[in-house]
């Protein structure tokens, strides 16, 4: 059987799209799906996290992978004349129809963050990324609350993209206008006053600094290690403002409301060179 590889890197929410490209990928070849976990060391700052869901894919054991860098020679070689797994890069942040032509053994490596790269397997992508255990503990007491009243989950990220200067330059952070806009537009749209359940990855400057017109929530039952839970709350929410953050993203991807209102800031990257005009889908709104 053919293989289709995709390099996981990055935080949950690029792992989220990286297995998502692959698997269409794989299911369009008739291949299995590999991952390629190598990146997740103890030096990396985030983990592997497709564990927690229904995925349909297995971690390549590392006689399956292609030469790492730490093998200089044998790396340069695969990546100019190598031919099986056939190296696969994207090209630029939109979405790149290449992708969607792609034959035989590849290896894939970039973000891929649109949604047409899987349009086609949408019902599937439902069943695989499904939660593998049962919401417990002080989650499922939150689950219940957010499903008692009309909710809207926002978004704020900061760690990296405030203490890395790298980071910041490239997609800096939204600011608190943003964020009363884009309430001001889910109150009007859907005729109600929502209670706002505020997610983050520092949940101490958030309560201290985002100051809305609602009935707020900080939601600081989770951490790093389970971030997946986080993810599932946000999309137990009627409505989803975003940050622009591939986790938030997929919290309203996961969504599964028809009536679902999802606001996403209309300036996804700081730096003004850097443009994915296919990052949300479309029936999304831009703020």
């Amino acid at each position: 059987m053919t293989r289709v590889i995709s390099r996981l890197h990055g935080g949950l929410g690029n792992q989220l799209f990286q297995y998502a490209a692959g698997r269409a990928v794989a299911l369009r070849t008739g291949s299995e799906l590999l991952l390629d976990t190598r990146q997740y060391t103890a030096k990396n700052p985030f983990q592997y996290d497709l564990g927690h869901f229904s995925i349909q894919a297995r971690v390549a054991t590392g006689d399956e992978l292609p030469p790492a860098k730490a093998r200089p020679l044998a790396y340069v070689w695969w990546r100019k004349f190598g031919r099986s797994p056939r190296f696969i890069r994207e090209q630029g942040l939109a979405y790149n129809e290449r992708i969607g032509t792609i034959a035989g053994e590849c290896y894939l490596h970039g973000y891929f963050q649109s949604q047409r790269y899987f349009d086609d397997i949408v019902p599937t992508l439902w069943n695989d990324l499904s939660f593998r255990e049962a919401i417990s503990g002080d989650n499922a007491s939150m689950a219940e609350r957010i499903q008692g009243r009309p909710s809207v989950s926002v978004h704020i990220r900061r760690g990296d993209y405030i203490t890395s200067a790298k980071a910041q330059a490239v997609h800096g952070s939204t600011d608190l206008a943003y964020y009363e806009r884009a309430l001001a537009e889910v109150r009007s749209r859907s005729g109600k006053d929502p209670v706002v359940y505020l997610f983050s990855n520092d949940p101490d400057w958030v309560r201290d600094n985002i100051k809305l017109d609602a009935e707020l929530v900080p939601v600081t039952n989770n951490d790093g290690r389970t971030a997946h839970e986080d993810l599932r709350l946000m999309s137990l929410c009627d409505h989803n403002i975003i940050a622009n953050s591939t986790f938030s993203w997929w919290g309203a991807w996961l969504n599964p409301s028809h009536e679902k209102i999802v606001i996403a800031p209309s300036q996804w990257f700081a730096d003004p060179k850097l443009s994915n005009p296919d990052i949300t889908p479309s029936g999304w709104l831009r703020l």
